[in-house]
């Protein structure tokens, strides 16, 4: 059973579309990678899955159940997380503070009890510290636990943002380009961590730009091209497809496949 079904999602701006009639399925485990040149409609796809926008066609299905258009605090509590383009780290906070914030937003208690410090409070407290610090050693980040977040390398807050994706226990996880910016060091430990990741059971969607890293990690690829889907398949398919080198991949996809073959 797949665990997360796209069908026909689609929506315009300005009265162009975005995003038209895009479909496609992830399983458990699976790592599905959305590919495209810019402006292809990745991101605004990711923003329909994961709630931010409402899709004018098309629906979203979690585990069997009809998401469209939920907020993504309700997606999150139905086991769908994501992280961004641009990051969304506290800078000034530690590393394990940003990852505790991440249990928090999943397991809130009552408001009361929380502002006077009540066992319950510290309770979950305590919970949110020792699974945070579980996902720090998890990403690589542990002896960072206490520094300041903005004292991190570029790569290590890409890891560090998976890392609090990841404490809302996610069955399906959305990462949107986790390896933009980083060098090739940087780029092999995220490689790593995703694989890592799915390995365990949580299903990856992925929009990357790095093609190397998408044709060596991903099981299935979806290509996208102003806004519709023009191919699909396992990388090498994908390769090779005519239509995907005219619009996106050129000698890189070949270069890609050549290096795994």
């Amino acid at each position: 059973m797949s665990l997360l079904v796209v069908e026909g999602l689609g929506i315009k701006f300005g009265g162009l579309h975005a995003v038209k009639d895009v479909g496609f399925t992830l399983k458990s485990g699976e790592i599905v990678s959305i590919i495209g040149p810019n402006g292809a409609g990745k991101t605004t796809l990711f923003n329909m899955i994961s709630g931010i926008y409402l899709p004018l066609a098309g629906r979203v299905m979690l585990n069997g159940e009809d998401v469209t258009g939920m907020s993504p605090n309700r997606l999150a509590e139905r086991g769908l997380s994501r992280t961004f383009q641009n990051l969304q780290i506290f800078q000034s906070m530690t590393v394990l503070e940003n990852v505790m914030a991440g249990f928090h937003l999943q397991a809130r208690g009552p408001v009361l009890s929380d502002m006077l410090g009540l066992p319950g409070s510290r309770r979950r407290s305590r919970e949110a510290e020792a699974g945070a610090r579980l996902l720090l050693e998890r990403v690589g980040l542990e002896r960072a636990a206490e520094r300041e977040a903005g004292a991190l390398s570029y790569g290590a807050l890409k890891r560090l943002e998976i890392a609090r994706a990841l404490a809302l226990r996610p069955k399906v996880l959305l990462l949107d380009e986790p390896a933009a910016g980083c060098n090739a060091v940087e780029t092999e430990e995220i490689d790593h961590l995703i694989a890592a990741v799915a390995a365990e059971g949580v299903s990856i969607l992925l929009v990357e730009h790095d093609m190397k890293m998408v044709m060596r990690i991903s099981n299935h690829i979806v290509v996208l091209d102003y806004g519709e889907k023009i191919a699909e398949g396992d990388p090498a398919t994908v390769s090779r497809d005519k239509r995907v080198i005219a619009a996106y991949l050129g000698a890189q996809a070949t270069e890609a496949a050549n290096a795994d073959g």
